[in-house]
């Protein structure tokens, strides 16, 4: 992580905005003594994992360090419900999802308007075997290269995956099929 932790991921929220008094005051339910420290923790756990996670489905590490950024924003703002969740990981990485397809729609609406992509990644050239899995990656449906960042890179179960994404377990697997029939041909046909 970061110097600076979680309070220079959000740079904005001051130590008084977590405090029981300061939440009771606005209406909102109480919130633990001390909320910064578990999620800071939380973060410490989990950002390193959604970043990556992140990275390899957008392909752009500015664009994967931004939708992290604003799904751990969203925990952030709910961590007095998230905190008690049995899994408060995969409520992180649903949120990602969905600020993931978010974003994605909206640069589509922008791609109609005028035509610009974020810079490239210049790492990506620099190792020619991570560039022929980034590019067969790239060749697969949106939800196909989640699920399998999902499942084979993060190590999740379909039924996890699919809560994630929030599909079914069957559609996960059906997808992964699908993804890993798409890999094995365009891998076999870049070494051939």
């Amino acid at each position: 992580m970061r110097p600076g932790g979680v309070r220079a991921f959000m740079p904005h929220m001051g130590h008084a905005a977590a405090t029981t008094s300061a939440s009771a005051e606005e209406g909102h339910a109480p919130v633990p003594a001390d909320p910064a420290v578990t999620f800071e923790a939380f973060f410490d756990q989990h950002h390193e994992r959604l970043y990556r996670a992140l990275w390899l489905m957008t392909r752009n590490r500015h664009e994967a360090e931004e939708i992290a950024q604003d799904a751990f924003l969203k925990v952030w703002e709910r961590w007095d419900r998230v905190a008690s969740l049995d899994e408060p990981g995969g409520y992180l990485y649903r949120t990602a999802m969905n600020v993931f397809r978010s974003r994605r729609r909206r640069s589509a609406v922008a791609l109609r308007r005028a035509v610009r992509q974020l810079p490239r990644d210049d790492e990506l050239e620099a190792v020619e075997e991570r560039d022929v899995v980034i590019r067969a990656l790239a060749g697969l449906a949106t939800r196909q290269r989640a699920a399998i960042v999902l499942t084979d890179l993060l190590g999740m179960s379909s039924e996890e995956a699919g809560e994630a994404l929030g599909i079914r377990g069957g559609t996960v697997r059906v997808l992964l099929g699908r993804a890993r029939a798409a890999l094995r041909q365009e891998m076999g046909d870049r070494h051939e």
